[in-house]
């Protein structure tokens, strides 16, 4: 199977199979600190297991090589992990739904996005994705996610059969 995967924009609606998408943009909000502040209030839910706890991180990302060949995906199984760009720029996702219980992944199931400066992304747990893909080099992301016992990243390497690839426009 040989397929280029379209990058489709990253919508609240588009993106709900896999997680929430964090944006102010077109979001409802309230006034706090006597005025001077607009809160847009729980624009996603960390998710985790009764043995971990939320941890804040910065990932660094160096841009790939597009056209790039998706070989793996990986996915967390004991919580969300949420990707919120530092540096004000877009960047690519490619994800797919949680599955069935078994380690495969179906290919046709594989989706594409951009998210555009301004948004970030939680992925629900147990939903597949591909490492960062940042469009810019040195790129840094404020990463949400969970600590705790267990392996919480599993890896799926998608048969030589399977040509999947991400181009950029």
């Amino acid at each position: 199977m040989i397929k280029t995967l379209t990058i489709e924009p990253l919508t609240k609606e588009a993106f709900a199979p896999f997680g929430d998408v964090i944006e102010s943009e077109g979001r409802e909000h309230f006034m706090i600190n006597s005025g001077s502040t607009q809160r847009y209030h729980h624009l996603g839910d960390v998710q985790l297991d009764e043995q971990g706890k939320g941890i804040f991180s910065i990932f660094r990302a160096t841009k790939l090589e597009y056209p790039l060949p998706i070989k793996m995906l990986e996915r967390h199984p004991f919580g969300s992990q949420s990707f919120i760009p530092l540096s004000g720029n877009g960047f690519l996702l490619v994800v797919a739904p949680v599955g069935d219980g078994s380690e495969n992944i179906d290919p046709a199931t594989v989706r594409a996005f951009r998210a555009e400066a301004g948004q970030g992304v939680n992925y629900h747990t147990g939903v597949w994705h591909h490492p960062i893909m940042a469009l810019r080099d040195n790129d840094e992301f404020l990463v949400v996610d969970r600590l705790g016992p267990g392996n919480n990243c599993d890896e799926f390497f998608f048969d030589d059969s399977i040509q999947l690839t991400v181009e950029l426009d």
